[in-house]
């Protein structure tokens, strides 16, 4: 009797609608966090205005997002929640590669040529989808923001679901990242005879700078 109460328990936690409430959390959750100008999207939008390998960065994306916020349920939240040291410096490491970034994205709005303010960094083209993945892995790996939304912020709250409804979750976040990634293409698709013209790249830039230094004000203030 006693060896058999857990999968009792379990069957009986693992019902539609928990599942369904697992899922919409994660989704809602996700969602909340990752449609927002950040650098991410920001350089997503601009391979999309190019129409450079869309479907390779959404795929990046997706699969980013997801193995993330998987690391932060399975327990990497609760490790970093337990070395406030450690979280520190991550959020110190954020506010510096925040404003690296929009420092950067000033720099080619105002004194990029106009032959280059559509070129990647250094006006050299991207070749490839390993070119183009690979800048953007940098800024998803190398950006401790990211780390902070994903595994410490979305991790705890899907790290709270009971027993097996924690994977329902990081599937809803999956599909939440999937369909943000996905609006953003369309969107930016539509936005490719606007971007013909290079005055519009330097809008794009300014504004991109000015929202990296919002994010890193915000998470100075939270550090």
């Amino acid at each position: 009797m006693y060896l058999n109460t857990p999968q009792t328990y379990d069957r009986r936690m693992f019902t539609p609608n928990a599942v369904s409430s697992s899922w919409i959390a994660g989704f809602t959750v996700c969602f909340s966090l990752v449609a927002t100008i950040g650098a991410q999207n920001l350089y997503v939008l601009r391979q999309v205005v190019r129409g450079r390998h869309v479907r390779a960065c959404v795929a990046w994306c997706v699969a980013s997002d997801a193995l993330l916020i998987a690391l932060g349920v399975a327990g990497m939240a609760q490790l970093l929640g337990r070395s406030p040291v450690l979280a520190l410096w991550l959020q110190w490491g954020g506010v510096l590669f925040l404003l690296g970034y929009g420092l950067f994205a000033c720099r080619r709005a105002l004194w990029a040529p106009d032959a280059l303010v559509d070129a990647p960094a250094g006006g050299r083209a991207v070749q490839g989808v390993l070119g183009v993945l690979g800048g953007l892995a940098v800024i998803t790996l190398l950006n401790p923001h990211v780390y902070l939304d994903t595994v410490v912020l979305i991790g705890s709250i899907g790290a709270r679901q009971a027993g097996q409804l924690k994977w329902v979750f990081v599937l809803g976040a999956a599909c939440a990242s999937l369909a943000w990634f996905t609006t953003l293409s369309l969107a930016g698709h539509h936005l490719r005879g606007l971007f013909a013209d290079p005055r519009a790249w330097r809008v794009l830039d300014g504004l991109t700078g000015v929202m990296m230094f919002a994010l890193a004000w915000w998470v100075w203030r939270g550090a």
